[in-house]
């Protein structure tokens, strides 16, 4: 039996890491999951079979209930909602670990002072996930609509923080007093809330991957702690790819992760005048945007999250088809940071069936720009704003961008005035080669396919 316990948590290790190496291509992302899918069935299953385990029928309670509510749940959730939903799942992971911390460490049976070290961290980095994807979860969702930033602030966390520790210190020395474990949850869950109460909406996609990373780290120190190969192995995969990722994320930002977390950055308004932002926006209609694009040679579409709360991205593709009927050459150009998570707008364009060979990122699309007739910018704002490359003094100066400006033209779709989510005038909507196309966007989308269709 032990061998085949062996040889079933390897063949579930290589499905979860040939599963993520899958899943770094949109063609095989797809089979990616499924492989992952798979090894997490074989690791579920051979637990059931490992020595000293009981209490079978309320694990398979617990398996139906999650596994019926997760399908449901998935089958149902708009792909829009799909950030907040990763968020609220990928909490829910960091506060298993931390739960089965608890339950070890009330236990107060160990192999080893070292598990009982391994326990207390995995359930810091588990509770802190925990209660911080709470909190994503409830910005992402409107259900916080503000961030909450007040003097003396940090401080606070630190005190937070470092009575966490305190009481955590207390549990590795061998004092699992009731209180001690209260009070080292207690802090560590309210570190997580007040962590992520300042985080602004802009860095909600490198926070997520954060909160993903610490709950792979959780996982795989808690399956140190009960001697689970499967909970090692996928909790380290999902730490180290949720690592890189915040790094790639943050940099496509051009801030470390520390400004992320500390700066409230995201959280409040600028002003126009402190990022030069001058003239005014010129507008245009959907006949004359048509017309611009019909007789184009190229048009590079910038879709943002803008466009996913509109729904449009169907409309859009399906004018797309539209311009390319007319040998007009149609691109999409996806900032790494569009959207709400980390692939967003690519899963958006993948669903309204954009073929993968024309959505380019921001490294093999912006030397396009300048040979572009038409760039169509619709709901995307912060990742377009030439501030970025030309304004020290703003918040978002030395971020990456997408080089919208430098298209002969420039068709900016948007419901109204507003700021970006970062609170930053763009002052991409002021240049002379930009018109500013207003309205929903699926409702824009379908007035430009009616023009088309009368040229």
């Amino acid at each position: 039996m032990g061998l085949a316990i062996d040889v079933s948590y390897f063949l579930a290790a290589a499905l979860f890491i040939l599963g993520l190496k899958r899943m770094s291509s949109p063609v095989t992302a797809r089979d990616g999951i499924v492989w992952a899918g798979a090894g997490m069935v074989v690791a579920t299953l051979i637990t059931f079979l490992t020595p000293g385990m009981h209490n079978y029928g309320w694990m398979t309670l617990a398996i139906a209930i999650g596994g019926g509510l997760a399908w449901y749940s998935g089958k149902k959730v708009a792909m829009t909602d799909m950030p907040q939903m990763i968020a609220i799942y990928n909490g829910m992971g960091g506060g298993a670990a931390a739960a089965i911390a608890a339950v070890e460490l009330m236990g107060g049976e160990f192999h080893s002072s070292t598990f009982q070290v391994l326990a207390v961290i995995g359930a810091l980095i588990g509770s802190v996930a925990f209660s911080g994807s709470m909190v994503a979860f409830a910005k992402l969702q409107g259900l916080i609509k503000r961030s909450l930033v007040f003097p003396g602030q940090q401080l606070l966390n630190l005190l937070v923080f470092g009575g966490a520790l305190v009481f955590g210190f207390m549990l590795m020395s061998g004092q699992p007093g009731s209180f001690s474990i209260l009070a080292f949850f207690g802090l560590a869950l309210l570190f997580g809330i007040l962590m992520t109460l300042p985080i602004g909406g802009a860095d909600m996609p490198v926070v997520i991957s954060l909160y993903n990373a610490l709950t792979g780290l959780a996982v795989a120190f808690e399956g140190f702690v009960l001697s689970n190969a499967a909970m090692i192995i996928a909790g380290t995969v999902v730490g180290s790819a949720g690592t890189l990722l915040t790094q790639l994320m943050a940099r496509a930002m051009n801030r470390s992760l520390s400004n992320v977390l500390f700066s409230g950055f995201g959280s409040g308004a600028v002003s126009s005048a402190e990022q030069g932002s001058e003239g005014i926006m010129k507008e245009i209609d959907a006949t004359d945007a048509a017309v611009m694009m019909a007789y184009a040679d190229k048009v590079i579409i910038v879709p943002g999250y803008g466009m996913a709360v509109a729904q449009a991205q169907h409309k859009i593709w399906e004018f797309a088809r539209f311009l390319e009927e007319r040998d007009v050459t149609v691109k999409f150009a996806i900032h790494p940071v569009a959207g709400r998570m980390p692939g967003h707008m690519n899963v958006l364009l993948a669903e309204a069936g954009v073929p993968y060979d024309k959505i380019y990122d921001l490294d093999e699309i912006n030397n396009e720009f300048p040979q572009a007739d038409v760039a169509l910018v619709i709901g995307a704002n912060d990742v377009v704003n030439p501030v970025a490359r030309s304004n020290p003094d703003s918040p978002i100066y030395g971020m990456p961008i997408l080089d919208a400006d430098k298209a002969r033209n420039v068709i900016c779709v948007k419901r109204g005035k507003g700021k970006g989510f970062s609170g930053v005038e763009n002052a991409l909507f002021f240049l002379d080669n930009t018109r500013m196309l207003y309205g929903d966007g699926q409702e824009v989308a379908g007035k430009l396919i009616a023009e088309l269709k009368q040229l």
